[in-house]
């Protein structure tokens, strides 16, 4: 997605602008998850879905950024995801992007409505992907560890609502190296913390250095924790990118990557550790195949894997509309079992 926005790229510069939120989903995002997760239940979608030829090997779930547009212009709200989720997709698992309940972590009322909510329509919370909560690779020890515990409300967040797990960011500046011994000290604690309460941190390559599939997967070796795992996206492998015009999902809209790492060595690479899939979409041909990634070559990785978790729908495009681009996706992930 060579003309998408990064989200964690984008957050880090509106922090630094004091803008508040706005964090855009990478150019070339890969999510991925792993089947040994404490995800539950199957994704009746999907199994009725496959008219000829059974119940696909993964179950399907929907991450709120792929309506991102409409949360933004407040067409509906955190709470309304849920019902959306099960009545318009006919999909019963969601994944949370914190930032549209940012202010919410704590509030013991409205994540048990949300979570009442989920109930009322047979939907279950799969994870909460965590952005804005400082750097996990941070040069600065007190800055790193202040990150680490910024994430501590997002655990018991994601266990009060019943998910297996948060996303996380693996980002910072420097040398990979560097990078690297930080994001496994920071990794390291949090997933001790976020243990007890039976939750995993998982990383999503997000752009910079942690979408070098090699560099992510030797950081997991070296946490080397249970509870701790990736987030594979299908697209978000840019390496370096342009600098946006401005600080808006316009002005990142129209960067571009100047060095990508191969995505489908990305995740094969990061697999192994794997929590949670994410399946990135931006256009489609005519025949409903992805226009930026081989979905056939791309699922057969993950297959291959023995995943069997969640997979999930990850809509970024901008030729159509959000609902129009989660269904071509669905129907897209149906053709594989």
């Amino acid at each position: 997605m060579t003309t998408s926005k990064n989200r964690r790229e984008f957050l880090r510069q509106l922090s630094v602008y004091t803008m508040g939120m706005g964090i855009l989903p990478g150019v070339l995002a890969a999510c991925g998850g792993a089947g040994g997760s404490k995800e539950t239940g199957a994704d009746t979608a999907a199994a009725a879905g496959l008219a000829a030829g059974g119940a696909p090997f993964f179950k399907i779930s929907l991450a709120e950024w792929s309506l991102h547009r409409a949360l933004f212009a407040g067409e509906m709200t955190n709470l309304d995801f849920p019902a959306k989720a099960k009545n318009e997709f006919g999909i019963d698992a969601v994944e949370y992007v914190n930032q549209f309940f940012k202010d919410k972590a704590k509030d013991k009322t409205y994540l048990a409505e949300l979570k009442q909510r989920c109930d009322d329509n047979g939907v279950h919370s799969v994870l909460i992907m965590c952005d804005g909560e400082g750097e996990m690779g941070d040069q600065d020890a007190k800055k790193r560890m202040q990150a680490v515990e910024n994430h501590y409300k997002w655990v018991e967040a994601a266990a009060f609502l019943g998910c297996h797990a948060i996303r996380v960011n693996a980002a910072g500046e420097g040398k990979p190296e560097d990078v690297a011994k930080a994001v496994v000290e920071s990794l390291s604690k949090l997933s001790e913390f976020a243990q007890p309460h039976n939750i995993s941190v998982i990383v999503e390559n997000h752009g910079g250095v942690s979408s070098n599939g090699e560099w992510l997967a030797n950081v997991m070796k070296t946490v080397n924790l249970a509870n701790c795992g990736t987030l594979p996206d299908f697209g978000n492998f840019c390496l370096n990118r342009t600098k946006p015009e401005s600080n808006t999902p316009e002005g990142w809209a129209k960067t571009r990557c100047l060095e990508e790492y191969d995505r489908y060595k990305g995740v094969q690479e990061l697999m192994p550790f794997a929590k949670g899939v994410s399946a990135k979409t931006y256009d489609f041909d005519a025949n409903g195949n992805c226009v930026e990634t081989d979905y056939n070559r791309m699922m057969q990785i993950v297959k291959d894997a023995g995943y069997t978790g969640h997979i999930g729908i990850e809509y970024e495009g901008q030729q159509l509309p959000e609902e129009e681009g989660i269904r071509k996706t669905k129907e897209l992930l149906l053709k594989f079992s």
